[in-house]
């Protein structure tokens, strides 16, 4: 009998309030793994709440979100615990920090920076990036940095909001390549939104489009070679690890 393959996030009947205001509600969706989603929409759309609930900083006002087939726990405040395989590539305000990146990075992996430096900043668009200041980055350098920590840390889920926003065609395709390979060699599931699918649909595998907190339509993007099964039993593997930790 074959096995039902499990999904990463499973989403019923969901809905997101703030006082009388409708924000989201969606039906249904569900995001597998090892796929590159986008979500489409203007401001308002409600695709960076649709993200802030995925990554468990917000909690939905009606209906279930599963992940891995579990609903996310709660203290005893009610508050969600974010799940630990779930990376938000945000940082928090640096401004005023005279922190430079380099030791951004010493700080968060110590003797591992040097190989972060050749693998990321030796070469490319943010060569130039490793020894300013932390409060002197862009936006897009912000997005570049998060998105290393993310490699970095191998999450079994990446969410990017407003993918795109802060780049240039240079520095976008940078930005694209690394997050591809991530998701070709490491199996990543990847959730990015933007207000147009101008960049996501080089490259998701799933376009979602959301208008007034609903879904418009989804269709299918870029057509992926399937990943390597001993990778992708891997990976199954290590998260039931995780789980059980």
């Amino acid at each position: 009998m074959a096995q039902t393959k499990r999904l990463i996030f499973q989403v019923n009947d969901l809905e997101k309030t703030y006082g009388t205001y409708l924000a989201l509600k969606i039906g249904k969706l569900e995001i597998h793994p090892g796929t590159i989603y986008g979500i489409i929409g203007t401001v308002g759309s409600g695709k960076s709440t649709l993200l802030n609930i995925l990554a468990g900083f917000e909690k939905q006002s009606g209906g279930t979100i599963l992940y891995d087939d579990e609903p996310y726990k709660t203290n005893w405040r009610g508050k969600i615990t974010p799940h630990e395989e779930v990376f938000y590539s945000s940082l928090p305000d640096l401004k005023g920090s005279s922190q430079t990146v380099s030791g951004y990075v010493a700080m968060k992996f110590g003797k591992k920076k040097n190989v972060i430096e050749n693998r990321y900043f030796n070469t490319g668009s943010f060569r130039n990036l490793w020894d300013r200041r932390l409060s002197q980055i862009s936006q897009g350098e912000r997005h570049w940095l998060g998105m290393v920590l993310a490699c970095e840390t191998d999450p079994r889920v990446l969410l990017i909001d407003d993918y795109g926003m802060y780049f240039n065609s240079n520095t976008e395709q940078d930005f694209r390549n690394q997050l591809t390979k991530m998701n070709r060699t490491l199996g990543t599931t990847l959730v990015l939104s933007a207000p147009t699918d101008d960049h996501l649909k080089k490259f998701a595998s799933v376009l979602i489009f959301l208008d007034n907190g609903h879904i418009a339509r989804i269709r299918p993007g870029i057509s992926r070679k399937p990943q390597n099964k001993n990778q992708r039993d891997n990976r199954n593997r290590r998260g039931r690890g995780r789980r059980n930790r």
